[in-house]
């Protein structure tokens, strides 16, 4: 009887344990609502901190609307009940009120919102005026001057990328939230503001808290020092993957002597940026930042790998890279810069031999399209190389049989876009380095809003074959200042070029780049990578999501969805049909089995490969964190990201809770106390009414 008895109170409290859990998580879904975003985070470099933090337990703030500058002024002169939580929209997200906050602190100002509100937005550039000054061909104002617009290459840019902020700033994008917020702010907050702190108000909490600070060289120190006794990371490396071709297949290094170079092999290397970055996780499609001159690095490589014969020992061969980790002082060409000086490019596992300096004829990099109808060729010094290949460019551009009416120029001075070349003239400024770039017209740059109606693009979906090579006159119907025309134009304009430099013939054909697959690449990078070009560059039955890659450049362990899908687009078009070679033949690099147009699939001879984009600064032993030589980038951890409104109490409120509860915990304590005391006369017949019972 007794077990029984026992077993029924056991089953009666879990019971109702279960009841009180089930209970206080329907009371908790009752008293939060989430709200959906993205968060800034923080990123640290040699010298300093910057990006955001909620405090350990996440921030709370009173929810304050600010619809013109005035707002401000109510939350920095002697707010009511602080701290706040403004909803900024972007036109009103500048410099001088983000700064303003800052300087209010953590007391007044707790958390930032970004309310997805564009109406108003004429601007929205969250970089440098001078991106990546400090980390290029040197730091004077000849590069770049932030003080004037006209010399520098971003005049929009607020520098905020580049702060710290003791508030977490939170991005919400989704317009039914941003209205759900402002409805919840109309109801509690907006009127009788005297009275804010003696009545409930809408506030919300985000949790974003950050496990880094100072800067790189504390947050590795305490990683390390931590790993050594077992676990934690406070920080990792921006770290990546480059991704690069070449036109040809190379021959395998001599056997037993993999380190030796061959001084007679030549290369064009032709460049340019694969990442982007923004102020926010996860959110940032670098649509003309980056990915114009990826399209048009792109497609040069298809229509060079067309026209050319499939193999040529006379012909100079052309090195392909897209470089990862630029946005972040040129991560990915400070690691090849690195590597080919001591000859660990590519790696000995490709059985390939090294390529050294010396290989390289000149670099054509492809920066920044801004102004596709206003791009220049720069160089450091005017050189006859530099002339010649201008004199190229607009011969192609200029010729009335091809009707691309451009008309490229030049600037040979130190006034040198922010591209990769850099790394390479700043170990030796004489090397052979020629930029193409655009003038600066991208008023959303490195930012959110740096997408498909930046660029105005307008997906075609047709059902052709992007694959083939068409004729001058083909695709009248495309409007002539379309973007899917103008990546054709500057494309083949470059092509024909590099085509007359490496086989010292005039290119007389009439076969230029294929706009449409122009209007799949623009697809695949901004909509959505469940495309046609990138299912014909995958395995057979390859599942592909449905957003478009994520294009920063993360940590290990992170998101490198934009470098695999380059990896087996530059494979693709770069490789050679082999007929005749079975599927199951297939498995083994250099042959790599794709869908291929038709999804039928097909073995093809590729070149493609990785090469790591980690800066050397991670790998030198003692290195100098504040010397400035490479980039020094990591990325603080952190466990989670959310955010959620709910009615925060008065203070009032407050206090007579807590009041309260301190009364009701000194009565139990009397009342414990005199029971405890007087036991023996409360229960002096519990021990025959047991024996009565159980007997």
């Amino acid at each position: 009887m007794e077990m029984r008895l026992n077993a029924a109170s056991i089953w009666l409290l879990i019971l109702s344990y279960g009841a009180s859990i089930a209970q206080g998580e329907r009371t908790r879904d009752k008293m939060y609502e989430p709200i959906g975003g993205a968060s800034c985070f923080r990123r640290l470099n040699g010298t300093h901190q910057t990006g955001c933090s909620s405090t350990y337990s996440g921030s709370v703030g009173v929810l304050h609307l600010i619809n013109v500058e005035a707002d401000l002024e109510f939350l920095l002169t002697s707010p009511p009940s602080p701290p706040y939580a403004p909803m900024i929209p972007p036109h009103l997200f500048t410099r001088n009120n983000l700064m303003r906050l800052k300087e209010a602190g953590p007391k007044n100002i707790s958390v930032v919102l970004l309310i997805n509100r564009t109406n108003q937005m004429k601007q929205f550039s969250h970089e440098l005026n001078c991106p990546n000054q400090y980390s290029g061909l040197n730091s004077s104002s000849e590069t770049c001057d932030a003080s004037n617009p006209a010399k520098n290459w971003n005049p929009w840019g607020t520098g905020l990328l580049h702060e710290d902020f003791p508030f977490p700033i939170y991005y919400i994008a989704d317009l039914d939230q941003v209205t759900k917020l402002e409805k919840c702010f109309q109801d509690f907050n907006n009127h009788n503001y005297e009275t804010h702190a003696l009545r409930s108000l809408c506030a919300v909490e985000v949790k974003s808290f950050m496990s880094a600070a100072v800067n790189t060289e504390v947050c590795m120190r305490r990683t390390n020092f931590i790993n050594n006794l077992g676990g934690s990371k406070y920080c990792d490396p921006l770290e990546g993957r480059n991704v690069y071709a070449t036109l040809y297949p190379r021959n395998p290094a001599v056997e037993n002597n993999v380190e030796a170079v061959h001084t007679n092999e030549k290369f064009i290397l032709v460049s340019c940026r694969l990442d982007t970055t923004t102020m926010f996780d996860g959110v940032g499609l670098g649509a003309m930042d980056s990915l114009m001159g990826f399209a048009v690095f792109t497609h040069v490589a298809y229509l060079l790998k067309q026209l050319l014969p499939p193999q040529s020992k006379d012909l100079h061969n052309v090195l392909f890279v897209t470089f990862n980790g630029e946005s972040y002082d040129y991560i990915g060409s400070q690691r090849l810069v690195y590597d080919m000086e001591k000859l660990q490019f590519p790696t000995e596992s490709t059985g390939t031999p090294p390529i050294a300096f010396d290989n390289i004829e000149f670099m054509l990099d492809i920066g920044t399209l801004d102004d596709i109808s206003n791009i220049k060729l720069h160089a450091l010094n005017g050189t006859t190389l530099a002339q010649q290949i201008l004199e190229r460019l607009n011969k192609y551009a200029k010729s009335p049989r091809y009707g691309f009416n451009l008309n490229i120029q030049s600037e040979m001075s130190a006034h040198l876009p922010p591209t990769s070349a850099q790394s390479f003239l700043r170990r030796d400024p004489n090397f052979n380095a020629l930029i193409l770039n655009a003038r600066p017209t991208n008023k959303y740059y490195h930012s959110i809003y740096d997408d498909v109606d930046n660029v105005d693009f307008t997906y075609a979906n047709t059902s052709k074959d992007f694959t083939q090579l068409t004729e001058v006159n083909d695709f009248k119907s495309l409007k002539p200042d379309s973007l899917q025309m103008k990546v054709r134009n500057v494309s083949s304009i470059v092509a024909m070029a590099l085509y007359q430099t490496i086989t010292g013939k005039e290119y007389t054909g009439t076969k230029l780049v294929n706009p449409l697959m122009a209007d799949e690449f623009l697809y695949c990078f901004l909509q959505s990578a469940d495309c046609p070009l990138f299912k014909a560059a995958s395995y057979p039955g390859s599942q592909l999501t449905n957003l478009p890659p994520m294009r920063y450049i993360s940590v290990l362990g992170g998101s490198q969805e934009s470098s695999g899908y380059t990896y087996r687009l530059l494979g693709y078009l770069l490789s050679q049909l082999q007929p005749d070679v079975h599927r199951d033949n297939c498995t083994d690099l250099p042959l790599h089995y794709f869908a291929g147009f038709n999804n039928i699939g097909e073995c093809r001879l590729t070149t493609q490969n990785y090469s790591h984009a980690l800066s050397p600064a991670f790998l030198i032993d003692g290195y100098d964190w504040s010397s400035g030589m490479y980039s020094t980038w990591t990325e603080s951890t952190w466990s989670q990201f959310s955010a959620r409104i709910f009615l925060r109490p008065s203070n009032v409120h407050q206090v007579t809770t807590l009041s309260v509860g301190i009364v009701v915990l000194i009565i139990s304590f009397c009342l414990v106390y005199i029971i405890s005391s007087r036991s023996e006369v409360l229960f002096e017949d519990l021990t025959a009414s047991n024996a009565a019972l159980f007997g």
